[in-house]
């Protein structure tokens, strides 16, 4: 397989995405958060000396998603439709899953826009809640789901579970 992001003499390069036809492009990323018990008491009951961790987490989420292409150096900017972040409490295990929704109709993929959101997303939770808790762990970070484009579909094998 070649590597889009490299010339001849292997220079990086931003792919050059002229020529492809614009189509509607879906990416779905996730990712989870584990703390304390207490830290997620706190979290769930508001009381986390911050503010409301998940309301602000999710705002910053979406602005992440929004400046990808600031912070991924041949990431193409984009005209995104729509972003959204959602969050989901798993008391067993003490985490905390953000799940990235990104849509555009375009000529590149929103991958990276939904992957970036979703890395905000658990970063503030982190720097929102490392007061009571150091020792969060950050992980599962990957592509869920993808449509649109050249490679069509894509859906994250069942047996690896988020």
């Amino acid at each position: 397989m070649d590597f889009t992001h490299f010339d001849q003499q292997g220079n990086a390069w931003m792919v050059d995405v002229s020529e492809k036809a614009d189509t509607a492009r879906e990416a779905v990323a996730g990712g989870s958060i584990f703390m304390s018990r207490e830290c997620l008491e706190k979290v769930k009951a508001g009381t986390m000396a911050k503010g409301d961790v998940l309301g602000v987490a999710r705002i910053a989420g979406i602005m992440g998603a929004k400046r990808t292409s600031e912070l991924i150096p041949l990431c193409h900017i984009l005209n995104l439709t729509k972003l959204s972040l959602e969050f989901e409490i798993r008391e067993e295990s003490c985490e905390i899953a953000a799940i990235c929704r990104a849509k555009t109709t375009g000529k590149t993929g929103v991958e990276m826009e939904a992957l970036t959101g979703v890395s905000t997303a658990l970063l503030t939770i982190y720097d929102m809640c490392k007061a009571v808790d150091k020792g969060m762990e950050i992980g599962k970070i990957g592509l869920l789901y993808k449509s649109g484009g050249k490679s069509g579909e894509f859906h994250r094998d069942s047996t690896r579970v988020f």
